[in-house]
């Protein structure tokens, strides 16, 4: 039987160069999915954040002078607003995958037409969405009980949403790696945590020993806590043009090692 000329042959993608309206649905699942419950995912880490700070302004604010010509507090603050930002990021994209796999229902991602990088971005949407709601909710706080600025708006913006992508591509790719949640955790008890940890969140790398510098300067995350400390304080450790070249370089190959796993179907597709 002879079909005519405007059928489309099975397998062929009618969407053009880009699926805008699977990304978008793609994005949107994303969103909602943290969303519906936001007292985890929200509410969560502005009491984590106001607990940390309150715990080190206590115990060592008191005795402690001013670091890189601010009060301690305000210097503390950048670090955790960035580390806990990050670390939700994290959470968002990993746990949406792993969760898809051990249910088994990450077919009904993969099955739609959408290509690659199409799942790549949707992924990010809501890790980025979320990394970013969480800034401005701690910051709001900050700004209220502590008193904290923006010395430069737009440095601390571009960190802070280069920080939720690199480590939102790396959520996905830790749940596309792992099989199970105890494999999930392991990644972000130790590689993660440790990562944000020691990376100048608590302390300025100018006091520490000369080795521990170096090895701290070759963490992609302490350019990104010092980026954001010179957003909000106008002061860091490096340069922040510094930091913008190193993080958006390891954050674009995340995003391709990302785009690469997927168009593999690595640990994905039987």
């Amino acid at each position: 039987m002879e079909t005519g000329t405007n059928d489309i042959a099975m397998g062929v993608r009618r969407f053009g160069r880009v699926n805008w309206l699977g990304l978008q649905t793609l994005a949107h699942r994303e969103i909602r999915r943290f969303w519906a419950v936001w007292t985890q995912t929200l509410a969560a880490p502005l009491v984590t954040a106001g607990l940390f700070l309150t715990i080190f302004t206590l115990a060592i604010g008191p005795t402690r002078g001013d670091v890189m010509g601010v009060p301690f507090i305000h210097f503390l603050a950048p670090g955790i607003l960035t580390m806990t930002v990050i670390q939700n990021a994290f959470a968002n994209t990993s746990s949406s995958i792993v969760i898809s796999k051990v249910q088994g229902n990450i077919v009904d991602t993969l099955m739609p037409p959408l290509s690659p990088i199409e799942l790549v971005l949707g992924y990010l949407a809501g890790g980025l969405v979320r990394g970013l709601i969480v800034a401005v909710a701690i910051w709001s706080a900050m700004a209220l009980f502590v008193g904290l600025g923006l010395a430069h708006p737009m440095f601390a913006l571009t960190f802070i949403t280069l920080g939720a992508l690199l480590l939102g591509a790396l959520g996905i790719m830790a749940g596309i790696i792992s099989q199970k949640f105890d494999q999930m955790a392991a990644i972000t008890n130790f590689v993660i945590t440790p990562l944000s940890f020691l990376s100048g969140t608590f302390y300025s790398v100018e006091n520490l020993p000369h080795w521990f510098r170096v090895l701290t300067h070759m963490n992609p995350v302490f350019y990104l806590i010092d980026g954001v400390r010179y957003g909000v304080i106008g002061q860091s450790d490096s340069s922040p043009w510094l930091g913008l070249a190193v993080l958006g370089s390891v954050t674009g190959a995340v995003i391709f090692g990302v785009w690469v796993l997927f168009k593999r179907g690595t640990k994905l597709k039987s």
